[in-house]
């Protein structure tokens, strides 16, 4: 890139969140008290806070606020600022909560930077499994310092994808249908825990493809703009970009099979054959 105004803020704002992921990483992985529990909850009894989401999202934000003291910004754990130099921070402090709590590796720290609308930087670091991912909008999307690239499309029926599942039993229910009909038809499914960290293995390669509905904002800004960044497309349901309405990630020639598979998926139980046709509501998109 050349040494235009904009390039020099998105390496400054690169290396910032860089710099506040491997802080936050470092407190998290090191400072786990042995007796973590429950601080709060949110959906529903097993949509869960830690004290340690909330002390992770606070020292990120302090080390924010003293470096770009202007900036908007928009965290998972309640932090929520105006800002008033267009651009905003979007910071997940643990993003697999539930994995940390349990004591599973599949946790990280996510955070992005978006200016006027647009995603400029993310970053996902994940401590136990010793990889940071980062993208700068146009510069490709690095592991450590090594290049990323998506897999090719594979077939329909070989691709491995991954998935997550909401914390309302009714949703869970929803989003099982659609499973059970998606996995005869593909190689495997697997359910990482980390929206974040699924994002980031469709950018390496470790997943051919990835798809969950009832992600917010911080779950998917910045792998999202990682998995971009290494060669895949991301959406929503057909002509939508991605939402907490739904979320797919996949190399082209499969992110297109996948999301009009799920957004035909016959989950609803009134739906068989002469039967009435499914609905978004039974397909667990809504509600």
């Amino acid at each position: 890139m050349t040494d235009t105004a904009d390039d020099r803020l998105v390496a400054e704002l690169l290396e910032l969140a860089l710099e506040a992921a491997h802080r936050a990483g470092d407190f998290l992985h090191h400072s786990r008290p042995a007796d973590l529990g429950v601080a709060a909850t949110k959906s529903s009894a097993v949509d869960v806070v830690t004290e340690m989401d909330i002390a992770s999202e606070k020292l990120i934000t302090g080390l924010l606020a003293d470096r770009r003291p202007d900036d908007g910004v928009l965290g998972e754990e309640g932090a929520s600022v105006a800002g008033t130099s267009g651009v905003q921070w979007v910071i997940d402090p643990i993003d697999g909560t539930v994995n940390y709590l349990y004591g599973l590796p599949s946790w990280a720290v996510s955070i992005a930077a978006r200016k006027d609308g647009e995603t400029l930087v993310g970053v996902v670091h994940a401590p136990v499994r010793g990889e940071t991912y980062r993208a700068a909008l146009g510069g490709g999307t690095f592991v450590n310092d090594r290049p990323a690239r998506v897999r090719p499309a594979p077939a329909f029926g070989l691709a491995l994808v991954g998935t997550g599942f909401g914390y309302l039993a009714e949703r869970r229910a929803r989003q099982a249908e659609v499973l059970r009909e998606l996995v005869p038809e593909v190689r495997d499914i697997r359910r990482g825990g980390s929206a974040a960290i699924d994002l980031c293995d469709v950018a390496t390669g470790r997943l051919d493809a990835y798809y969950e509905r009832g992600l917010n904002h911080w779950d998917y800004a910045a792998g999202d703009l990682i998995a971009r960044e290494a060669g895949a497309l991301t959406g929503g349901r057909p002509g939508e970009p991605l939402s907490p309405e739904l979320t797919v990630a996949a190399p082209p020639g499969l992110f297109e099979a996948l999301q009009a598979r799920l957004d035909g998926a016959r989950c609803s139980p009134t739906s068989r054959p002469g039967g009435p046709p499914p609905t978004s509501a039974g397909c667990g998109w809504r509600g």
